[in-house]
């Protein structure tokens, strides 16, 4: 018959004095604590595990680990050799997944998301992705694991952005935050997206349209521009009057290159690969886009061609002549015109939309289709090509000889 083990007292393990050699005392059911020459006294339990004999667990020290917590993980273990589970690699798996979730921090799932999106952005996009996190996140919370993150900490990474006035840039990183903890949850690395409950802790902000003149104010502008003529770089002065006479998009201007012109037979088409909808990952426009010249346009990129066109771009970057031209000339040289917050880039479109329409008569649908705006599906597209083409010459050159009667 089996000896009884009597079930330990507090009392008994806290007089329990050390020996010269480790012994201990049991408390059943495989239960037992270790007293140590030098004091300690550690809670272990042995178990039978399936063909290998028996093993142990360590439980922690007393008085840390009380008698009745030491009793709970017995008990716990117990339940997991019911289930046929082994204790000791239960254990290890655990302690693993623990370090793994640590290692995750913000930033490394942050920055293996962004490299699975890559290849379906441009790559204006994932460098100003990244480069927002990396000055306004990763500082903040990059260094936590990524479950760790708490609603607070990313507020008061948000509000910090807002503080300095960025309203927008703070909406935006919310948005690429919460697609991050979205990622964390499909790699099954937290289970809860904290920037989805975010919906009103950051100040709302008003949607707002590029800053452009209007047509009544488009002389005082055209004087302006002529009298700051001598301030600008020939191809900065040249790049503001082709913006305002064919009204591409900035970045569709600036990046042009002199292998899309066709200076004799006077013709420009850009790729579609270079436009904005045919950047879109999903259902691209592969729709070339026609810029219809006047003459002109024409004489100014002829101009143009005798100073940039041993180069690669029609308007080189002053530094880096392999680079284009940045924006940031453009909205420096409107600045000095005294055009600060009144007019950008894009705003050269806006104005010639409206202008064209009330004051040369011209059908929405045209000039819609000279600023390369979606067309409501395939077949309009079609139709647009073959029908506006020839309007929209007529349209551009009665454009450019209006600008010239002002």
């Amino acid at each position: 018959m089996p000896r009884r083990v009597l079930p330990l007292t507090d009392v008994q393990i806290r007089n329990a004095k050390p020996r010269e050699k480790t012994y201990s005392l049991t408390d059943g059911h495989g239960l037992y604590i270790e007293i140590m020459p030098s004091g300690s006294k550690l809670w272990r339990m042995k178990f039978p595990q399936r063909g290998r004999g028996d093993n142990r667990l360590s439980f922690g020290a007393y008085p840390v680990v009380t008698l009745q917590e030491a009793r709970e993980k017995r008990l716990a273990t117990q339940r997991l050799l019911l289930q046929g589970i082994d204790p000791g690699r239960y254990r290890d798996d655990k302690k693993r997944l623990a370090a793994e979730k640590g290692s995750n921090t913000f930033e490394k799932v942050a920055r293996e998301w962004h490299g699975n999106k890559v290849p379906t952005w441009s790559e204006r996009t994932a460098t100003n992705t990244l480069r927002r996190l990396e000055l306004d996140i990763f500082p903040e919370i990059g260094r936590l694991p990524i479950h760790e993150v708490r609603h607070r900490d990313l507020i008061d990474a948000l509000r910090k952005i807002e503080s300095r006035g960025a309203h927008e840039v703070a909406h935006r990183i919310m948005a690429v935050c919460k697609q991050i903890f979205s990622y964390g949850i499909q790699i099954g690395l937290l289970e809860r997206n904290i920037a989805a409950d975010m919906k009103d802790v950051l100040k709302t902000v008003r949607p707002s349209h590029f800053a452009a003149i209007d047509t009544d104010e488009l002389p005082d502008f055209l004087a302006a521009l002529r009298r700051n003529e001598s301030r600008m770089l020939k191809p900065t002065l040249i790049c503001l009057r082709l913006m305002m006479l064919i009204f591409v998009r900035t970045s569709e201007l600036i990046e042009t290159p002199w292998s899309e012109i066709d200076l004799e037979k006077g013709e420009w088409v850009i790729p579609w690969q270079r436009m904005k909808r045919g950047k879109l990952t999903v259902n691209p426009d592969t729709t070339n886009h026609h810029v219809c010249l006047s003459r002109q346009a024409l004489a100014l990129l002829r101009e143009l061609h005798a100073i940039t066109g041993g180069g690669t771009y029609l308007f080189p970057n002053q530094r880096d002549h392999k680079k284009p031209l940045s924006n940031n000339a453009i909205l420096k040289s409107l600045e000095r015109m005294g055009y600060k917050g009144k007019m950008t880039g894009h705003g050269f479109r806006a104005l010639a939309m409206t202008t064209i329409k009330e004051r040369l008569g011209y059908r929405h649908e045209v000039i819609d289709r000279q600023l390369a705006h979606a067309p409501p599906d395939k077949l309009s597209s079609a139709y647009d090509r073959a029908q506006y083409l020839a309007e929209r010459k007529v349209m551009m050159q009665a454009w450019a000889d209006y600008l010239d009667s002002l």
